[in-house]
């Protein structure tokens, strides 16, 4: 009976890292594009690290566009805006988040290979240094709103209704950070 009993133990204490919480836990997500016909699309979310230990987004890949890159906004030399590629990733630190929002940090869709509607949903393979490979499916959005309790921090800098067609791009290959691509260019 108690042998029966231990197999039973072990065989629980086995299976229970296969139920364990995902150390990165994906929050609120949702993909917004400008304009039915726009070529690029935004992806925001909260990203949660629930873990004893830093971890990092390191990359973006999907099959909705011909380019995913983890970008952030930055005030350009005359005052513009520009978005920039993020190419070390966005760190999550232990037991705190990252939030990706409108107007700061967030996942870019560059050269959409369809039009994406109110409901469509979006495979997003998300890459960490540690946690590794994580595929979430994400809901284009496109009555959500800016939301209305922002921090002077993560408040957009210009309009609060950005619209990604107004912002720059840089050169196709990010490696310059002088912007002069819009993306409605692209």
């Amino acid at each position: 009976m108690i042998r029966k009993y231990l197999m039973s133990a072990a065989l629980i204490a086995a299976a229970l890292p296969a139920f364990a919480a995902e150390p990165i836990q994906i929050l609120d997500p949702y993909v917004r594009v400008s304009t039915p016909m726009s070529k690029s699309a935004a992806a925001f979310m909260e990203i949660k690290n629930i873990s004893d230990l830093d971890d990092r987004l390191l990359s973006v890949s999907s099959n909705v566009a011909a380019r995913v890159e983890l970008h952030t906004h930055k005030q350009g030399p005359n005052g513009e805006m520009q978005m920039l590629e993020v190419k070390e990733g966005f760190e999550i630190p232990a037991k705190g988040e990252h939030v990706l929002q409108r107007g700061g940090d967030h996942v870019m869709f560059m050269g959409l290979v369809q039009p994406l509607h109110q409901g469509d949903m979006v495979t997003l393979n998300l890459r960490f240094e540690k946690t590794g490979l994580m595929v979430v499916d994400i809901p284009v959005d496109l009555n959500r709103d800016q939301p209305a309790a922002a921090t002077p921090d993560s408040a957009p800098v210009a309009d609060p209704q950005i619209s990604h067609e107004d912002m720059t791009h840089g050169e196709p290959e990010h490696t310059e950070p002088t912007m002069d691509k819009k993306e409605s260019d692209m």
